[in-house]
């Protein structure tokens, strides 16, 4: 074994076993070295691009694979800007959307790029990302039929810190207990040869100690749901949520949909939004179209956890005393309920009270599948009047953060439907930093 190899292992030791905190981490630091002939190994991998990919649960939703998205694009934002040449070339693949645990949609093996429901742009002004068409299209040799990930981690919690509840930032790689398979989102065509098993706890950006190890030049981190934020709550958190725009479509549909059913417009409402997040201002005087928005969470959460969760008829109480208070008389109702549900709740409401829902268009549904509809959904309540949502939902936390964006008073967002009068509690507030 030559001096290159023994000091590529040692190095590759250290760095596994120690346990590093990202605030004590030197992103930048260098692990390049040099052949006894001299030539540096890192100026091949210093001129090509680099990629990589991360996977979820798949029982994870729609909502928290936006959450997910943020942390891993910190990380390649914190790459891009490193000092390091070894770091800056790497480019975050975006896994495309595939059918979800409650997606409705017949196609099962249909992928979906993100720029159906996001502004790429937009995205890409924040952090180095592309679709995964994209990384085809660079990659792919003409007659290529398979890619080889180079390396796979497939990350894994601390069970004994989530026992102790003793929570340091660590990571360990190992061979795995057995034969890990990877499935990349249903794609046939990609694999890897190289699979690792990693405990893992802390942010995102503690994956650099394997990147600034590694020289591959495609690294595939399995269940990401697993890495943290590196921060939350701060200007970087809430810059990369800014970032996260909807893309034009979904705004057409639904600014349509105000217009015609509720009354709203952004003009109308003192909702003013720059071409470019980037020229977004702190502002809390956005007033809303007049109507209440509405989530309402039912069938899993109501099911699972039924003590904690309102009745029907509780829940058109909250509404109509709601909706006296800020003397409206329309409510817009995103749920996943079924219509007898809906029915009921209609039932129960004044008969004064107009309900209104998203019900969308077959095309509609053919093309964007329910990520559109859970968009748009998303969309109207961020832009009612005075919303209400359901405790502990990740639908629901996204169109916090989004009337946050908008710039809501927060009294006027944060919201949340009770059980009863005598198990109701706020939820967390947390204020957008510029």
């Amino acid at each position: 074994m030559n001096l290159f190899m023994s000091l590529l292992i040692y190095v590759l030791l250290i760095i596994i076993q120690n346990t590093t905190s990202y605030r004590d981490y030197d992103i930048d630091q260098e692990v390049c070295f040099k052949e006894d002939s001299g030539q540096n190994q890192c100026s091949q991998i210093e001129k090509e691009n680099r990629y990589i990919f991360y996977d979820v649960n798949p029982s994870e939703g729609f909502n928290l694979r936006r959450d997910v998205y943020r942390r891993f694009a910190v990380l390649a934002k914190h790459l891009a800007e490193s000092n390091n040449p070894k770091l800056k070339n790497f480019k975050l693949v975006l896994p495309p959307w595939s059918h979800l645990y409650h997606w409705t949609y017949s196609d099962k093996a249909e992928l979906i790029p993100w720029g159906y429901y996001f502004d790429i742009p937009s995205l890409k002004a924040f952090a180095p990302v592309i679709e995964m068409y994209e990384f085809f299209e660079e990659e792919h040799k003409p007659g290529q039929t398979m890619t080889v990930i180079d390396e796979v981690y497939v990350m894994k919690n601390w069970n004994e810190m989530m026992k102790s509840g003793n929570f340091m930032n660590k990571l360990e790689v190992a061979a795995c207990d057995q034969e890990e398979q990877i499935s990349y989102f249903y794609y046939t065509n990609i694999t890897s040869n190289n699979v690792k098993c990693m405990r893992f706890h802390g942010p995102s950006t503690l994956l650099t100690q394997i990147l600034s190890a590694s020289s591959a030049r495609t690294i595939l981190f399995a269940h990401a749901e697993v890495a943290l934020h590196p921060t939350f709550g701060d200007s970087l958190y809430w810059t990369a949520r800014r970032s996260l725009r909807y893309n034009k479509e979904m705004k057409i549909v639904a600014n349509a949909f105000r217009e015609r059913h509720l009354s709203s417009s952004n003009e109308a409402d003192n909702i003013h939004l720059q071409d470019k997040w980037q020229d977004d201002k702190p502002r809390r005087n956005a007033t809303g179209g007049p109507y209440l928005g509405v989530h309402m969470r039912r069938r899993d959460f109501f099911i699972g956890r039924p003590k904690q969760f309102p009745t029907l008829e509780c829940v058109a109480k909250q509404i109509a005393d709601t909706l006296q208070k800020l003397g409206l008389s329309v409510v817009f109702l995103a749920t996943d309920a079924p219509s007898s549900d809906v029915e009921a709740l209609q039932y129960y409401l004044p008969n004064n009270v107009i309900l209104v829902k998203f019900i969308p268009q077959v095309r509609f549904v053919e093309h964007y599948k329910d990520g559109g509809t859970a968009i748009i959904d998303q969309l109207l309540c961020a832009h009612a009047r005075y919303f209400i949502g359901t405790g502990d939902s990740t639908f629901t936390f996204r169109i916090f953060e989004e009337r946050e964006i908008l710039g809501f008073p927060t009294e006027a967002t944060y919201n949340i439907l009770c059980a009863n009068e005598n198990n109701c509690q706020r939820p967390a507030v947390w204020k957008i930093v510029y």
